[in-house]
């Protein structure tokens, strides 16, 4: 065999790790201001790798023996930031009682910083690559969630069908044959096969609203880092959007999660405009520079954008 064509092992897929902000390096009158509420200092703080945040995200414990989960987040480096923290913030207090999601105890904003303080949930995070044991527990809580939450309560989030962000391959459609520069970039750097078949992935992603329209409440980004393992099994997921976080790193789970959706009667034209939408959203992302205070999410956006083109083509009829 020609050394070239030796088979090569395929590139692990790269982890949702950011850069976190350990809780001592926070302001300090920050931290003054949210321990006094809190009733104690904190004596010990562990920072939690997974996830994008340039902010904190720490297990910590208070003098008195209180324990937390933690995030906080300032302006800087990233200034859109705080602003997603006030959002998750403003949903999680209302949460109806009978949801089991960690309760949402506190929330400081002070010096252009918001801190929020939830109990803390004793659990794991999927392994990954994924196991099929763990993705069968978390595909198993779908179910009793999503009848606690259909319909949707009222709590004022917004709908995924009215989300007219999810524009992505037509608009890099319009650009590329607007001949401009960025847009032959991005095109150039897609998937194989993906640049040929602009014209229809964009098409498609015409259908979004049709596709996601729903009445039940979705978290919308979840993955292995935004999941806990408990032994109580009922936790929040997505599926359509949680998977392609699955199969960048264990593509061998697929038949798993097609046969979740199979079973619970999924509409294949609505699951493939679907994946449609977040490959696009994925990858035109991913050809952007990175965010402020972010490095490590574009790589993990590309490997999510080749997973759902990835599904799309081998289960859902491609585009």
């Amino acid at each position: 065999m020609h050394p070239e064509s030796q088979p090569v092992a395929p590139s692990p897929a790269p982890a949702a790790t950011g850069v976190r902000l350990p809780w001592g390096e926070v302001p300090a009158g920050v931290r003054a201001c949210a321990e006094e509420r809190w009733g104690g200092a904190v004596v010990a703080a562990v920072s939690q790798a997974g996830g994008f945040s340039p902010g904190v995200a720490a297990r910590v414990r208070l003098a008195g023996g209180r324990r937390l989960f933690v995030k906080a987040v300032g302006p800087e480096p990233n200034p859109r930031s705080p602003a997603f923290h006030r959002r998750e913030a403003a949903i999680a207090a209302v949460l109806p009682a009978s949801v089991p999601v960690p309760r949402l105890l506190d929330r400081v904003e002070t010096e252009g910083w918001v801190v929020l303080a939830y109990e803390e949930i004793a659990g794991r995070q999927p392994r990954e690559p994924w196991a099929a044991r763990d993705l069968a527990r978390v595909l198993d809580a779908t179910e009793a969630l999503a009848a606690r939450l259909t319909p949707a309560p009222p709590i004022g989030a917004p709908s995924l069908a009215e989300d007219d962000s999810f524009r992505h391959w037509r608009l890099l459609l319009e650009g590329y044959e607007a001949g401009e520069a960025e847009a032959a970039d991005t095109v150039a750097g897609l998937p194989a096969g993906a640049g040929e078949r602009l014209a229809d992935l964009a098409e498609r992603e015409a259908g979004w609203p049709e596709a996601v329209a729903g009445t039940t409440l979705l978290h919308c980004d979840l993955r292995a880092d935004n999941l806990l393992l408990t032994p109580d099994p009922e936790r929040p997921v997505d599926v359509v959007g949680m998977g392609p976080s699955v199969l960048m790193g264990a593509p061998g789970l697929r038949p798993l999660l097609d046969a979740h959706l199979t079973a619970r009667g999924a509409d294949p034209a609505a699951v493939a405009t679907a994946l449609v939408g977040l490959a696009g959203l994925f990858l035109t992302s991913a050809a952007r520079p990175a965010p402020p205070g972010l490095p490590t999410l574009r790589p993990f956006q590309r490997a999510q954008g080749e997973a759902a083109l990835a599904w799309l083509r081998a289960s859902w009829g491609g585009v």
